[in-house]
């Protein structure tokens, strides 16, 4: 009994620390799009204005 009890602790532990890691990642994969998406904008303008 004391064993499953400490296996559903550890396992409420890591779910306890894996959210803000998660989170934290996520967060970085959305900045990192939105700034590769304000990049690609950039270059798209830049190669349109130097045709015309």
């Amino acid at each position: 009994m004391g064993r499953i009890l400490l296996i559903i602790a550890a396992v409420v532990a890591a779910l306890v620390l894996l959210g803000p890691l998660l989170g934290f990642a996520l967060t970085l994969l959305k900045w990192g799009l939105i700034i590769g998406a304000v990049a690609f904008g950039v270059l798209v303008l830049s190669k349109w204005a130097k045709r015309t």
